[in-house]
């Protein structure tokens, strides 16, 4: 399978400017599969440390600061020559290494000749504590599950070579635009966890799918109490697994009473904390204003929580598969295609989306490219209706104004109708 962050690391690789990396993202997201196979393909060899299973190897960091040091050391570990600018260091599960991760700052400082990588489990979680990495001396890159993009490549590369052909203003072709809704709703089902996806391919079995999805919820459930720190560990259970009823509600605007009676901001604002740095929680803040910036009018205690892959979604919301595939309208459907929009557009600007809600109604995203402000419509079908998006539009008039549905890509009046299947490549379409 192909993941497009190689070419995000390819770029890093060959930039003067570079430090050491650190990927960041929710366990089982292929973040060890990716730093391998970056070293394949792009270095002449690599060397590669994990932490949790070579735990002697640890000594190595703890025992010295002088990076070429270091790499004469795990040079001879690994009976493996390390050449500056030939060679890849992979240093995974680096969170069970403390001198490992200070050590960057040293590869910075004295030896930024070597390309340096790093990763680990909810290491998120730890890098969001105060001091706890060499901040201004390591770039930091998120991994994502598989967006729909590269679902479609390793499912049908023919039909993807077709999605990437789309260009602006393209006429989409009924039989095209049909095999691509169909191959969305196959996304909505399988997700974008590599391990989901590499089944679907190989065997092709949708018990498999389940089996695997159910696991890697019980995988994610089993880390609240290994890796919480002093955060409790039911609340984050709790939190967890209240997001399928918070999304549910009309108004989806995360409310604490939902997770427990009476409960409130304090007894669980640690727990989303942590569920958002580990990369298993997307968080959307909404604003009091529609103006830029829209961090400056950020409303910190009115949020939205999703999951941060569709597949999983679905699994916990217990929807079956023929009720995606056959029915037009279901419940649940608006909330998981929000999931869905929210996920691909993970990375595709550069400021985080955010929401907009008050008595006057609702905008579903808002999208900020520059110094414009993009108001979004999602709808899960082909229904138009979006009184709250149409009154917005008519009175401030926005040079780009979104709908995501499953109508074709087209313009209706001003607004912009992009396929659900298209998300993705939102900011080029523009």
């Amino acid at each position: 399978m192909e993941r497009r962050i190689i070419k995000e690391l390819t770029v890093w690789k060959d930039d003067k400017n570079r430090k050491p990396m650190i990927l960041k993202g929710a366990r089982q997201t292929g973040k060890t599969w990716i730093m391998k196979e970056f070293g394949r393909s792009c270095f002449e060899n690599y060397i590669y440390v994990n932490f949790d299973e070579e735990i002697e190897i640890r000594s190595v960091f703890e025992s010295n600061k002088d990076p070429k040091r270091i790499i004469e050391l795990l040079s001879l570990l690994s009976n493996q020559k390390c050449t500056p600018g030939k060679t890849l260091i992979i240093l995974d599960e680096i969170q069970e290494c403390p001198e490992a991760l200070n050590s960057l700052k040293y590869f910075k400082e004295n030896a930024n000749e070597y390309h340096v990588i790093a990763a680990g489990s909810l290491l998120g979680t730890l890098l969001a504590q105060p001091k706890s990495y060499p901040v201004g001396m390591v770039n930091l890159l998120n991994v994502y599950p598989l967006d729909f993009g590269e679902f479609l490549n390793a499912a049908n590369p023919g039909m993807y070579q077709y999605y990437q052909s789309i260009r602006k203003n393209q006429q989409i072709e009924e039989v095209f635009h049909k095999r691509l809704l169909d191959s969305y709703n196959k996304y909505l089902i399988i997700g974008g966890m590599p391990e989901c996806v590499f089944s679907w391919i190989n065997e092709g079995d949708p018990r498999r799918i389940d089996q695997i999805q159910r696991e890697l919820i019980e995988l994610y459930e089993n880390d609240f109490s290994k890796h919480n720190g002093k955060i409790n560990s039911g609340r984050l259970l709790q939190v967890f697994r209240s997001i399928v009823s918070q999304l549910a509600k009309p108004n989806e605007k995360f409310i604490y009473g939902v997770v427990r009676e009476g409960g409130r901001a304090r007894d669980f604002e640690e727990a989303i904390e942590w569920l958002v740095s580990s990369g298993l929680l997307l968080r959307i803040n909404n604003v009091s204003k529609i103006e830029m910036p829209l961090a400056a009018f950020d409303r910190y205690e009115q949020f939205k929580l999703y999951l941060f892959d569709v597949g999983l979604l679905k699994h916990m919301a217990g929807l079956p598969n023929e009720t995606i595939l056959l029915r037009e309208d279901y419940q649940f459907k608006g909330p998981l295609t929000e999931n869905y929009v929210l996920q691909q557009l993970q990375g595709e600007f550069a400021i985080k989306p955010r929401y907009f809600s008050d008595k006057s109604g609702e905008l579903d995203f808002l999208l900020q490219d520059e110094t414009e402000i993009i108001p979004v419509e999602v709808k899960g079908g082909e229904n138009k209706k979006a009184a709250s998006f149409k009154r917005y539009i008519a009175a401030h008039t926005p040079k780009f104004a979104i709908r995501y549905s499953k109508n074709g890509y087209r313009k209706d009046g001003e607004i912009i109708n992009i396929p659900l299947y298209l998300v993705g490549r939102t900011k080029e379409l523009l």
